[in-house]
């Protein structure tokens, strides 16, 4: 595999080829998941919960964020690497400027924003800086308390609605790629559809460009309340290494997610 850009993705997108991703924290699983084919790595805020023990994702700062994209960039040789800006990172300008820099310094290729079209002046500004943006709409685990707890978002027509406005909104601002989170899957493929840019589904079913998830779900290794739209691919193969190939694999094929991890 040659290294991944964002011009890659949209390729892979265009030819029908679907992109594996996977958050990563450290250099140590960010080379084995490089090697095993991943197309992206996104160090995820997600680190609050399941390196740090929290119960969301609101207490992870940016210097731990710095720290770990750091470790992660060092250990991806041919990886994209994703960087989240942590809640109330970006709620001013000149926040989301600086605080993008310093995850661009420290090794990402791209950072990822949590909201809808309020964000489309600091996207198209950090677009033009060189700085290119993913964009997550559905379920923000960043919103958790505005949403009641952790809810499959895009039900009722107008918050289907909704989001697929803000996905054309956050496109034209010039977001690269869109990870879409809990999602009926009716909702997933209309918005794959209708976008240009690569969409990356988590809990959105098989439709869309490609998929993600947290290691620690992918390996089985989560405490507590395990998502429906996870699979544990070491029960599989005994071997993590055989596990992520595995989970590359069948993303590729698209043979998961099944119907078992969807939501309709």
């Amino acid at each position: 595999m040659s290294k991944i850009t964002t011009t890659s993705l949209l390729k892979m997108k265009q030819e029908g080829q679907r992109i594996t991703a996977i958050t990563a924290y450290d250099a140590t699983f960010a080379k084995l998941f490089d090697d095993e084919g991943a197309h992206v790595l996104l160090i995820g805020d997600s680190l609050g919960m399941v390196l740090q023990g929290g119960q969301d994702t609101l207490a992870v700062n940016m210097d731990e964020m710095v720290y770990h994209t750091r470790c992660v960039a060092r250990g991806a040789s041919k990886a994209l690497v994703v960087a989240d800006m942590p809640f109330m990172s970006y709620a001013t300008s000149d926040q989301t400027y600086q605080n993008a820099a310093r995850l661009m310094a420290a090794g990402a290729r791209m950072v990822k924003m949590e909201g809808g079209d309020w964000l489309c002046d600091s996207i198209r500004h950090l677009t033009r800086n060189g700085v290119p943006v993913c964009g997550h709409l559905g379920l923000t685990p960043q919103s958790v308390h505005v949403f009641g707890g952790f809810k499959v978002q895009g039900r009722d027509e107008f918050q289907a609605q909704e989001i697929y406005r803000q996905a054309l909104e956050l496109q034209a601002a010039g977001i690269q790629m869109l990870v879409l989170e809990c999602v009926p899957v009716a909702l997933a493929e209309r918005l794959t559809k209708a976008l240009r840019i690569p969409v990356i589904g988590i809990g959105a079913g098989p439709v869309t460009d490609g998929q993600i998830l947290v290691m620690h779900d992918a390996l089985g290794i989560t405490s507590g309340y395990v998502p429906k739209f996870t699979k544990n691919f070491l029960a599989e193969t005994g071997d993590i290494r055989a596990a992520i190939r595995l989970y590359v694999q069948q993303v590729s094929e698209g043979t998961f997610p099944g119907p078992e991890h969807c939501f309709n």
